[in-house]
């Protein structure tokens, strides 16, 4: 068993149970020393003292040796950087600390955080539009994000069932629509059709309950077909698995949870047409070339871009991606997340980063090396992708993607082969938001910062008319 501290754990578990630490040694038969080296980290978890803890307090001793420091760590290096608490940030050493001792306090300082960072992207979304209401509450994206986040974005248990359906009834990717359509018809008696644009007033899929029937618009094309039908059979087939991740997220409204299922349906019907193990070996295989791992499975370049973020599986973890789709005016419409970059819930995300100028080039791969105001550097590569056509008024609906890693896991992707990391001109100067970013000096400055004062010298004029 590999090293494994718990203090924080084990003084809340006591803490709990309104324990002193003998009374805890005692239900645990050890001593009262042996408890607090443990609760401060100066012993490890022994397997016995798992195990004793585990009957003692009636608790799963997989919570137990959950690690869940690193996310933790990464929230917190993120929180603290914002321009909001000046230019003195507690080093990597101090947030340590706080997160063994004061695990509790860090999960509330980041609560708070969070809903100061909601209230302010709300506040800039809104416009000059006076809307209180809307400031009461966290947006369900923002909560759902979270939630996905939370897990790293992956969800073992789905990854099992999308494997278990798919062995079911083993098969090659030109096959997966007819054994997805008899599943459907032979165990949930479900009929699938292709029905006209007019007939489907827009959307793209109906599922008929009553009818037993599920209409997919014919402005599909094959994947998005394929990928909705995998949708249908996870809402069908697995309802009680949707409710059970769901249960503890935090989310309590109707819409927000319906959301939230629609996710994890996404999330599954993308493991069942990509699962794991090959998904993993072929993106390694092909250093993460999308374009091929697309072909082998038969999926859509943006299907591959958001299953990449999911490969966290313990013993067989990929590169870890975020994923953000953004539309022409800059409104992101989706996004995925298993790294430290901090993406942007609303519009306005940095015009420097070359996911907008892909608009210039559809269908072409562009790479780009960006550097964040805290120093941070990632790799990114963006592309356009198309939305279905319903009629002549809704051609060129083109929205851009954009999938991207930490630098230290570039080397993986065969996109950056050609340059020369070590080159720091090579790096574009990119924020998050102009509204929150610091920089001074950026030619594509929009608004003026909220935490920070830029430079005006009347006998000056700089780059932008909000500094000298």
């Amino acid at each position: 068993m590999r090293k494994t501290l718990i203090g924080p754990r084990l003084r809340q578990l006591r803490r709990e149970h309104k324990q002193t630490q003998a009374e805890m040694a005692k239900a645990l038969g050890v001593s009262a020393a042996y408890v607090n080296l443990l609760e401060n980290n100066q012993r490890s978890l022994s397997v016995k003292m798992l195990l004793a803890l585990s009957d003692a307090y009636n608790v799963d001793w997989r919570d137990l040796i959950k690690d869940e420091s690193s996310t933790l760590l990464t929230d917190l290096r993120n929180a603290v950087q914002d321009p909001v608490f000046g230019a003195s940030t507690p080093d990597l050493q101090e947030l340590r600390a706080a997160i063994d001792h004061a695990p509790r306090l860090v999960g509330h300082f980041l609560k708070l955080y969070n809903s100061h960072r909601s209230a302010l992207e709300k506040m800039m979304s809104l416009g000059s539009e006076r809307m209180p209401d809307n400031l009461l509450s966290s947006s369900p994206e923002t909560i759902i994000h979270d939630f996905f986040r939370d897990h790293a974005n992956y969800f073992g248990e789905l990854e099992q069932a999308a494997e278990k359906l798919r062995a079911a009834e083993p098969c090659n990717a030109d096959d997966v629509y007819a054994v997805l359509k008899a599943r459907l018809r032979d165990v949930h008696g479900i009929g699938v059709r292709t029905a006209p644009v007019e007939e489907m007033s827009r959307a793209l899929r109906i599922y008929d309950e009553t009818a037993a029937v599920v209409h997919l618009s014919e402005a599909l094309d094959h994947q998005n077909r394929v990928f909705q039908i995998a949708h249908v059979l996870c809402l069908v087939e697995l309802p009680e698995l949707l409710e059970t991740l769901t249960a503890d997220s935090g989310i309590r409204s109707e819409s927000g949870l319906a959301r939230c299922h629609v996710e994890l349906a996404n999330y599954f019907a993308a493991a069942f047409l990509m699962p794991y193990e090959p998904f993993h070996a072929a993106a390694e295989r092909s250093n993460y070339d999308v374009d091929r791992i697309a072909a082998a499975f038969g999926v859509s370049f943006e299907q591959v871009c958001h299953r990449l973020t999911t490969l966290q599986r313990e013993g067989a973890k990929g590169v870890p991606f975020f994923f953000l789709r953004v539309d022409k005016a800059g409104n992101v419409t989706k996004r995925f997340n298993a790294t430290s970059f901090n993406l942007a819930e609303y519009g306005g995300a940095c015009p420097v980063w070359n996911i907008h100028t892909s608009f210039r080039t559809p269908g072409v791969i562009v790479p780009q090396f960006v550097e964040l105001p805290d120093g941070e550097r990632f790799f990114t590569i963006s592309r356009t992708t198309d939305r279905p056509v319903f009629s002549r008024e809704s051609q060129d609906r083109r929205l851009a993607l954009s999938l991207g890693c930490e630098l230290k896991h570039a080397h993986r992707l065969g996109y950056s082969a050609p340059f020369n990391t070590q080159d720091d001109s090579l790096f574009s100067p990119i924020g998050i938001n102009c509204h929150l970013c610091p920089r001074q000096a950026c030619s594509q400055r929009a608004h003026q910062p909220l935490f920070t004062e830029l430079p005006i010298d009347t006998k000056r004029r700089g780059n932008t008319r909000y500094e000298s």
